[in-house]
């Protein structure tokens, strides 16, 4: 929802006025995978013109052109948008998700300059930017806007250090209760996710956002003053709990496992190759990895480009399976599942030291994938 009375307040405002309240609001985590994170917005109130606005950084539409093709691709577009602040907190009361204000400690200058660069951001040649998840998303642009009207620095608190975190550890603990999610968001993001991160590249989480300021300085010429005079839970909701039964990714893959490896015994016994598992298997497996593949080399995602389990989900799969087919039918060695064997039980053998963090899932699917490829040569050499 925007506002279209905004704007012209929003230019002529900039006084030196006590009463105007600047703001960075925290919203909690929703169900959606893209609410899983939280959200950051900024609030800006001056009761001499009615004014109690929100600024959001995370206005988006899943109904734009191409839009999937795009989020695919890192070139979704974002843009900020100015709502009013009581439907924006009626919106987050509804969806049960709870929101803290922090009150910014700003200066008359400050708050002028802050809202000058709101409102010039707003505008509509300039509200629209290229959205990155871990460096440029709703989180990191109000905190770069606010240090931007800041006379002085912005000193952050030393704790937890740099490199105490990577990228995937924070994405680990924000989809606890939510493994579907985190199995899929470790399947696409690589290696690169692993590396240890600064503290100002934690800011991309909007909690640690939080955290951040609660405790930064505001560091002058001669004085030093709190970034943060007061916190309040201005949306206080209790979330309901999804008490629905689902199945984990790592149950799944073991029942996958235990399924193929019966079938794969029984084969063996009856001297049958039973290609449908192998259509199934690698079908799967190959289409995984043309989306892994794509990701790897035409996303502009941080963190997608260098993906180990490429070795185990990869387009040759899917390209080969005709091929793969053809000789579990006709009962001869298939080349292309030799080297496969070979491939994944090096993966295997090598998971604790590859420099990649796998969900645990991965190794039962691994594991169904080698077995399918070495009852090729086993059922080969019986029929010798």
């Amino acid at each position: 929802m925007y506002l279209p009375f905004l704007w012209p307040a929003v230019q002529t405002t900039a006084t030196e006025n006590d009463s105007i309240r600047l703001s960075l609001l925290t919203c909690a985590p929703g169900e959606e995978i893209y609410s899983l994170f939280g959200h950051t917005a900024i609030r800006y109130e001056n009761p001499s013109r009615g004014i109690d606005a929100v600024f959001n950084y995370g206005i988006f539409s899943f109904s734009a052109p191409n839009f999937v093709l795009r989020f695919a691709l890192g070139e979704t577009d974002y843009q900020l948008g100015a709502t009013d602040y009581e439907y924006f907190a009626k919106e987050y009361e509804y969806d049960g998700r709870s929101v803290w204000q922090q009150v910014l400690n700003l200066t008359n200058e400050e708050k002028t300059e802050l809202i000058r660069l709101l409102e010039e951001n707003y505008r509509p040649q300039n509200r629209v930017y290229r959205y990155n998840f871990f460096y440029d998303n709703c989180a990191t642009r109000p905190r770069d806007k606010i240090e931007e009207s800041i006379e002085g620095q912005v000193v952050y608190p030393t704790t937890p250090p740099d490199n105490a975190r990577s990228f995937r550890d924070i994405v680990h603990q924000y989809c606890q209760g939510h493994p579907w999610a985190r199995f899929g968001i470790d399947l696409c993001v690589g290696s690169d996710a692993d590396a240890p991160i600064t503290r100002r590249q934690m800011m991309f989480a909007p909690f640690y956002l939080m955290d951040f300021f609660a405790q930064a300085q505001i560091s002058g010429q001669q004085t030093e003053r709190p970034l943060v005079s007061s916190v309040e839970k201005i949306v206080d909701v209790t979330p309901e709990k999804d008490t629905a039964w689902m199945p984990t990714p790592l149950q799944c893959a073991l029942l996958l496992f235990i399924l193929t490896a019966a079938g794969t015994i029984y084969g063996i016994r009856r001297k049958k190759g039973l290609w449908g598992i192998d259509l199934f298997l690698f079908g799967i497996a190959g289409v995984a990895g043309c989306v892994l593949a794509f990701l790897a080399i035409f996303s502009q995602h941080p963190a997608v480009s260098s993906n180990y389990l490429l070795f185990v989900f990869h387009p040759g799969h899917l390209f080969l399976l005709p091929y793969i087919v053809y000789c579990i039918r006709k009962g001869k060695k298939c080349w292309y599942l030799v080297l496969n064997l070979a491939v994944l039980t090096l993966f295997i053998v090598l998971f604790p030291l590859i420099p990649q963090r796998f969900d645990f899932a991965v190794v039962p699917l691994a594991l169904s994938l080698l077995i399918r490829s070495a009852s090729n040569l086993i059922l080969t050499y019986k029929k010798k």
